[in-house]
């Protein structure tokens, strides 16, 4: 199995989760959302995000991280934050692929980072900055993994330009 499959734990801005909804449905991702959200599904500025690519994505919403681990026993997540010694691209990911974030105004629960201090990675930044966006952090992230795989099942080939590039 070749999936990556994007966990947002607890998000609070539509906006966000939208644009996280347009990534996973160019990539092939799944979404998983873990209540409680900072919006409804149904919201407005979720939809306009996300345009109209959520009929392209498979999406799995549970109540808490309990339910998430319940119904997922196979994920091994790797933990975004901000908090951790390795550097995202020093891991590699396997096939089946989980990759966890925490809300935009707190992270991951600090228990959940602790307990897993060795699947938690982090994406360099200029020091003194708090974080990098939410959605943005995802993208990085989720073609990270792509990348890794060479770019499988994605295509490569984009629609050619008559241009001449030399008159650049």
């Amino acid at each position: 199995m070749n999936s990556i499959n994007i966990v947002l734990h607890e998000p609070e801005i539509p906006q966000n989760t939208g644009n996280i909804v347009r990534t996973c449905a160019a990539t092939g991702a799944s979404l998983h959302l873990i209540r409680p959200l900072g919006f409804s599904v149904s919201d407005k500025y979720l939809k306009r995000a996300g345009l109209d690519y959520w009929h392209y994505i498979d999406i799995t919403i549970y109540e808490n991280l309990e339910d998430f681990f319940s119904k997922q026993p196979q994920a091994f997540p790797y933990y975004y934050t901000t908090k951790a010694p390795q550097v995202y691209t020093e891991v590699s990911y396997p096939d089946d692929c989980w990759l966890m974030f925490g809300k935009e105004t707190a992270g991951l629960p600090e228990k959940l980072l602790f307990e897993n201090k060795d699947r938690c990675v982090r994406i360099p930044m200029c020091e003194g900055l708090r974080s990098l966006n939410l959605s943005n952090s995802v993208c990085v992230a989720v073609y990270e993994v792509l990348r890794q795989r060479n770019f499988r099942d994605l295509q490569l080939k984009g629609q050619l330009l008559n241009y001449d590039w030399n008159e650049c």
